[in-house]
């Protein structure tokens, strides 16, 4: 069984089950929590724009760039989400994002999903919405620049906490694991941090008002929701191009010398983000693409609606 991991997706057996357990732990008591906030403030016009977030992130995670040395990178965006969508609805949407790619993709193991939405989706927001949130009332400039901040800290933030995970697992000195984790996602949050920076640029240029502190104005509009769908697909389209170059975690897995006790979920679906009857063809990426994010769209919008209809 194959795997074909993304930076910090762990596949499975790269940590040992007391570690999945408490890292499942830990995510499934942030998410109660995400889900109770959620339930008492999700706004009927909000439920759109988060349908489209999800659909963004998971089409721009399929898009790496190269970082240097033959290492690869790709957009993890949790900060995007945290700010566009506030820290509870961030967390679901980057849950569903993480969720999708391992049960469809096989992107990320099972056992250890827990620990990929910790690390992924649960860090990266809550970084996002409290450094965004403390510049909140300044400039566009200072807004955008605490935005990349944050964008490249999430990353860290990430590799340390799967550094630490590593570690604990006994799979690696933690002397070793962490400087090399770190060294190569401090280059990799780069990236994060530009293209992070230029979709918060677009949207207040063109829709500052989906910025704002939770008003009805700032949850979407129906010509928006279009256009972050087009751009999604757009995205999706240009996944042939992505770098082939090994990820971080990869890089580093390979260095220790741990790469190849990592397996993927012990069924396939949509592997390596291909149909199987069409193989690895550029046509092959972009369907299951498509079919992606109709897939992480739909279920967060059935999730949303089931929460407005509460609140």
């Amino acid at each position: 069984m194959h795997y074909s991991p993304a930076p910090l997706h762990i596949p499975e057996n790269f940590l040992s089950i007391m570690v999945s357990v408490i890292c499942w732990l830990i995510t499934a008591s942030v998410l109660s929590m995400a889900i109770s906030r959620t339930n008492k403030s999700l706004g009927e016009r909000q439920v759109p724009l988060m349908g489209v977030m999800a659909a963004f992130i998971f089409a721009a995670q399929m898009i790496n760039f190269p970082v240097i040395g033959g290492t690869s990178g790709h957009l993890l965006g949790g900060v995007l989400a945290a700010i566009t969508l506030g820290p509870w609805a961030g967390m679901l949407v980057m849950t569903a994002v993480i969720a999708v790619q391992a049960l469809l993709f096989q992107d990320g193991g099972l056992l250890v999903m827990g620990a990929n939405i910790l690390n992924m989706g649960l860090v990266t927001v809550a970084i996002g919405y409290g450094l965004y949130r403390g510049v909140s009332g300044g400039s566009r400039a200072l807004k955008l620049s605490v935005a990349g901040i944050a964008a490249w800290l999430s990353v860290m933030a990430g590799a340390l906490f799967t550094s630490m995970e590593l570690w604990l697992s006994g799979y690696a000195k933690l002397q070793i694991v962490i400087p090399a984790m770190l060294g190569i996602h401090a280059l990799i949050g780069v990236g994060e941090a530009l293209i992070t920076v230029a979709a918060l640029a677009f949207i207040l240029q063109s829709r500052p008002d989906l910025l704002g502190e939770n008003s009805e104005s700032a949850r979407g509009s129906r010509g928006w929701v279009i256009a972050g769908g087009l751009i999604s697909l757009v995205v999706v389209f240009l996944s042939p191009l992505a770098s082939s170059d090994p990820d971080g975690l990869e890089r580093v897995a390979s260095d220790l010398g741990i790469l190849g006790s990592g397996q993927s979920a012990p069924f396939e679906i949509l592997p390596d983000y291909t149909l199987p009857f069409l193989g690895a063809t550029p046509a092959s990426t972009v369907i299951a693409g498509i079919i992606g994010i109709l897939v992480v769209g739909v279920i967060i919008v059935l999730i949303g609606q089931g929460m407005k209809a509460k609140s």
